[in-house]
């Protein structure tokens, strides 16, 4: 274990209490220069650690942004961000970051965070709003053989694997919007953008990015009526490297269970999540406009709506709006 990492877990153990530096020096085998330098990086990096010559050192908080040493510390995975986490204060877009390592051979697994996004983008090359230091800008790499076709179902998993994560660590009711919002209430939480990469007919790699408002307290003029955060909503700060753990750890299963078993889990979660099964639409398609009633998704991840003369439309790209009494949006 290196010795930051080491330095991390003995400073935790100790928390509330002062710890010597010659301790700290003799369980990590380094001179207390070392030490000291390391507390000096550690503090850079936001955690809070005081300082005496006397007394030593006394850890008091963990650091708020999404460092690669807290979301680690709570992982179970074997691949996902086990080994490789790349963390940034800023980028374009972490699926820029990401599909760039793609190209030079990255592993799957391989997990890029920022702490914030001068260009977050969304499906059709849509803006995120993306202040630094509130909220989660992941990206993850994955390399599944399945066939092209298939792939629209990533996007689905990854949908129904972020809001059991926000269910069960927020206590939020937060729902999923075909294809890939994660939604409270009419509003939007979160979201996912899946960029493949394929030859012929077969993956070769699909960069996942996702985009979860945490701890934004104030949305611009044009978004508050669209967006909200899990602070808004609870009117709690939340830990977003816990946040981060808790989806890779859960992320790693659903994935290997969707690999071995295929479709037929995900869709099933699909449905019991959804903010739009049984729901009035207008899907705005490239041929024209299509309205009617979301009866389900196939088996591979395209909406199924049926309109006022029972034609079953199968949509597989689009927006897609749910219907506010006589409005649409």
């Amino acid at each position: 274990m290196p010795t930051r990492e080491q330095l991390i877990k003995s400073l935790k153990e100790n928390k509330g209490c002062w710890i010597s530096g010659e301790s700290l020096s003799a369980r990590l085998n380094v001179s207390r220069a070392a030490v000291w330098k390391q507390v000096r990086s550690l503090r850079e990096d936001g955690y809070v650690i005081e300082a005496s010559p006397k007394k030593g050192y006394h850890f008091t908080a963990c650091s708020q942004r999404v460092l690669p040493d807290e979301i680690r510390d709570g992982l179970q995975t074997r691949v996902f961000g086990k080994k490789d986490i790349v963390h940034v204060l800023e980028t374009d877009s972490t699926n820029v970051l990401i599909k760039e390592q793609a190209d030079r051979g990255a592993p799957e697994g391989l997990v890029v965070l920022s702490e914030g996004q001068k260009k977050g983008r969304g499906r059709r090359g849509r803006t995120w709003f993306s202040p630094h230091f509130e909220n989660i800008y992941l990206s993850f790499l994955l390399r599944p053989i399945i066939p092209l076709v298939e792939s629209a179902r990533l996007t689905l998993l990854t949908a129904v694997v972020a809001a059991e994560t926000l269910r069960a660590s927020t206590g939020l009711q937060v729902t999923i919007k075909w294809p890939n919002d994660i939604m409270y209430g009419e509003k939007k939480l979160g979201g996912i953008l899946a960029e493949i990469r394929a030859e012929m007919d077969l993956v070769d790699y699909v960069a996942v990015g996702i985009g979860i408002n945490v701890n934004t307290e104030h949305f611009g003029d044009k978004l508050q009526k669209e967006a909200t955060s899990i602070f808004l909503e609870t009117g709690e700060a939340f830990s977003r490297s816990d946040l981060i753990t808790e989806f890779l750890n859960r992320f790693e299963t659903a994935y290997s269970r969707f690999l071995e078993t295929g479709f037929a889990g995900v869709r099933k979660k699909w449905k019991a999540l959804s903010s739009m099964v049984g729901r009035q639409v207008q899907a705005d398609l490239p041929a024209g406009i299509c309205c009617g009633e979301v009866m389900d998704i196939d088996d591979e991840g395209a909406l199924l709506i049926r309109d006022d003369k029972r034609h079953i439309h199968r949509i597989t790209f689009g927006d897609v709006y749910l219907v506010r009494g006589d409005d649409f949006r």
